[in-house]
């Protein structure tokens, strides 16, 4: 904890140094993007990765799943805050060879249709906690097939998500622009539990290299499952908060906000 409290108060410090500059409005000299991400709604992302990242200044994205009604007004409170709230569906399904889970909410028990009811409804939950009529999505456990069919494909067409995060990240996708990525198939790096800050940041450090975009994605942090060190993730924060300068760490949304009115500016001199 005493490390924690000296990382957090290192970030403090330079976030106050930007303070004249503020965050960015728009990557203006930035060599790449940064986009945290955090799956399933964890307790530990509550108590330990939002405090964390409001320290530093910075705001995440918060894919939602099997919501708590105790949490509900917390998470009204963490998009009020600035952070993305986006749809991991109501129930988290997946293979069932996965994990073991109701039998009902698998993928197997689904058709593509019934799951895109599902992640309309999830949508209806997240207006009501931050008021927005858009809404990303991450695919549960990075699977596509709802009862054996491609459920994207129609997901695109549905237009009830602004893009759809992905699980895997080639070094290849950390060259990619921004605005030639597949908006339904988001690339994205999730880390073992034992990862170090070294890890984390080395990822970053890849995208800066390649000039694309690093998506973390995270479950727990400091507890719960699949959780990186509360340590870990705290000296990237620091990282991230002295690098403003060369990485614009922002949400999906924002990111792909900016990429398209970019893009629209540049078609329209």
């Amino acid at each position: 904890m005493a490390l924690v409290a000296r990382i957090l108060a290192v970030m403090t410090v330079a976030v106050a140094a930007f303070a004249s500059t503020a965050s960015f409005a728009r990557p203006l000299g930035a060599k790449t993007v940064v986009v945290l991400t955090y799956d399933d709604a964890l307790p530990s992302q509550l108590s330990t990765a939002v405090p964390a990242l409001n320290a530093a200044g910075l705001s995440g994205v918060f894919f939602l799943s099997n919501l708590k009604p105790e949490a509900v007004e917390a998470w009204r409170a963490v998009a009020a805050e600035g952070h993305e709230l986006a749809n991991h569906t109501l129930f988290h399904p997946c293979l069932s060879a996965t994990f073991s889970a109701s039998p009902r909410n698998t993928l197997e028990a689904h058709t593509p249709q019934s799951l895109l009811e599902e992640i309309a409804q999830a949508n209806t939950l997240l207006a009501a906690l931050d008021g927005r009529k858009r809404h990303g999505y991450a695919m549960t456990c990075g699977q596509t097939l709802a009862g054996g069919q491609d459920y994207i494909e129609p997901l695109r067409r549905s237009g009830l998500a602004t893009y759809a995060r992905g699980v895997s990240a080639s070094a290849e996708d950390l060259r990619r622009d921004i605005a030639s990525l597949d908006r339904m198939h988001v690339p994205a790096r999730g880390f073992a539990e034992d990862a170090t800050a070294q890890d984390l940041i080395a990822f970053a450090e890849e995208a800066r290299a390649g000039g694309g975009m690093a998506v973390f994605l995270f479950h727990g942090v400091g507890g719960d499952h699949l959780a990186v060190s509360e340590a870990a993730h705290a000296e990237l924060l620091a990282w991230l908060v002295s690098h403003r300068d060369t990485i614009w760490t922002t949400t999906l949304q924002q990111a792909f906000d900016w990429s398209d009115a970019a893009t629209a500016g540049s078609e329209n001199p």
